[in-house]
C-alpha cells in the first residue's frame, strides 16, 4: 500500500474511533467488544439499513482494535426497480470512510410467493459461498433486540413449539459456517443512533412498510402491545427463562440420538430404534426433526406437521416408506431407517 494510501486510512481510522467519544456509542460498543469474542477474520452482512450501519461500524473498531480483517458483502437482490442504486448508494457511503463493500448479486428467476423468506435463504446463500471462497468460518449479521421479539410472535402465530419460539440464537452454524448475531442485545433506537452519528444517512427499505408482510403486520402489534404496557425488559426475561427450558430439554433429545440411533456411510444413512420413538413427546419430535436435518443436510428444519405425521406412522406399527426433508424414510420391522434423497 502507498504511503499516500496508508495516510488515508490512519486518518479515517481515527475519525472513526474519535466517533467512541460520544458516550452512547461507547457504551454500545463496550459490550459489544465483550459479546462478540472472535479472534479470526471475518465477514459482515450488510443491507444498508441503520442495524446494518451500526454494526459495520462496530465490527470495524472491534477489527482495529483487535488488529483482524474484516469483509464487507451487500446482496443486490434485484427485488425492487431500485436496488442497484441502493447498494451503489451504500458503497459510496463506505467508500467515504475508505471501506471496501462488495457487491453481491442474486442472479436468476425471482419468486412470486413467500419473498421474503426466500430472500433471506439466498442471502445467507450467498454470504455463506463467498466465506467458504475466502476461508472464512464467521459472518456477523445485523440482528438486534428488536428482531428477537419480532420472531417469537412470528413463531407464536406460526404454532410453533418451544423450540421454535426460542431459535433466534446469538450463535448458530450454517453449512459449518458460524453465523453471529452479536447485537441482540441493543436496541434498534441505540443502533440508529451510532448510524446517523457515523454515516449522517442511511437507506430505508419500502417493505418494511408494507403492511402486506407478516412481519410489518407483528411489528405493528408490538408498538401497539407497548402502548398497552408491555415491558422489553421483562419480556427479555420472558424468553431467556423458556431458553433455558427448551436447553433442558436438548440434554434429552441429544441423549436420545446419542443412545438409540447409528450413523452410517458419512452421514448419509441413519437407523433410529424403536427405544427412539418410546420419549416423550416433544423429545421425539426434536429427535426426528434434528436427525432428519443430519441426513437432509438442511439449514432450515421441516414443518412440525410434517414430522408429527412421521410420527404417527411409526405409531401404527406398519410398514411404510416416504420422503421428507431431502430424506427417504422407511420403516423395517421395529426400525426406521432415514437414507438421502438422491
Amino acid at each position: 500500500m502507498s504511503p499516500k494510501n496508508l495516510n488515508a486510512l490512519s486518518k479515517t481510522h481515527k475519525f472513526l474511533i474519535n466517533k467512541l467519544k460520544d458516550k452512547k456509542i461507547f457504551e454500545v460498543y463496550k459490550k459489544f467488544e465483550k459479546y462478540l469474542k472472535v479472534d479470526q477474520d471475518f465477514i459482515v452482512a450488510v443491507s444498508g439499513g441503520p442495524d446494518s450501519l451500526a454494526l459495520s461500524y462496530l465490527a470495524k473498531i472491534y477489527s482495529i482494535k483487535k488488529s483482524i480483517k474484516v469483509k464487507y458483502f451487500i446482496i443486490d437482490h434485484k427485488l425492487r426497480e431500485n436496488s442497484s442504486s441502493e447498494v451503489k448508494f451504500v458503497k459510496n457511503l463506505f467508500r467515504k470512510l475508505s471501506i471496501k463493500l462488495t457487491i453481491l448479486k442474486w442472479t436468476g428467476n425471482k419468486p412470486v410467493n413467500n419473498i421474503q423468506s426466500i430472500a433471506r435463504a439466498k442471502r445467507y446463500k450467498l454470504l455463506i459461498n463467498k466465506a467458504k471462497k475466502l476461508k472464512i468460518n464467521y459472518i456477523l449479521l445485523g440482528h438486534h433486540n428488536d428482531d428477537l421479539i419480532e420472531n417469537f410472535f412470528i413463531r407464536f402465530l406460526r404454532g410453533s413449539g418451544l423450540n421454535g419460539l426460542v431459535s433466534f440464537d446469538e450463535k448458530s452454524e450454517n453449512e459449518k459456517i458460524n453465523l453471529i448475531r452479536p447485537l441482540l442485545k441493543f436496541s434498534k433506537k441505540d443502533l440508529l443512533h451510532i448510524s446517523k452519528k457515523v454515516f449522517e444517512t442511511f437507506v430505508v427499505d419500502p417493505s418494511n412498510e408494507n403492511d402486506q408482510f407478516k412481519r410489518v403486520k407483528i411489528r405493528n402489534l408490538i408498538k401497539n402491545l407497548q402502548l398497552e404496557g408491555l415491558n422489553k425488559d421483562k419480556f427479555n426475561l420472558t424468553i431467556k427463562n423458556l431458553k433455558s427450558a427448551s436447553n433442558s430439554i436438548k440434554f434429552y433429545v441429544d441423549k436420545n440420538i446419542i443412545n438409540n440411533s447409528t450413523i452410517f456411510t458419512k452421514k448419509k444413512m441413519i437407523f433410529l430404534n424403536k427405544d427412539f420413538f418410546n420419549q416423550p413427546e416433544e423429545v421425539v419430535f426434536r429427535s426426528l426433526t434434528n436427525v432428519i436435518k443430519i441426513i437432509g443436510k438442511k439449514y432450515y428444519p421441516v414443518r412440525g406437521k410434517k414430522i408429527d405425521k412421521i410420527v404417527e406412522l411409526v405409531k401404527n406399527n406398519r410398514q411404510f416408506k416416504t420422503t421428507l426433508g431431502n430424506c427417504i424414510i422407511k420403516k423395517v420391522n421395529d426400525t426406521i431407517i432415514l437414507s438421502k434423497e438422491l
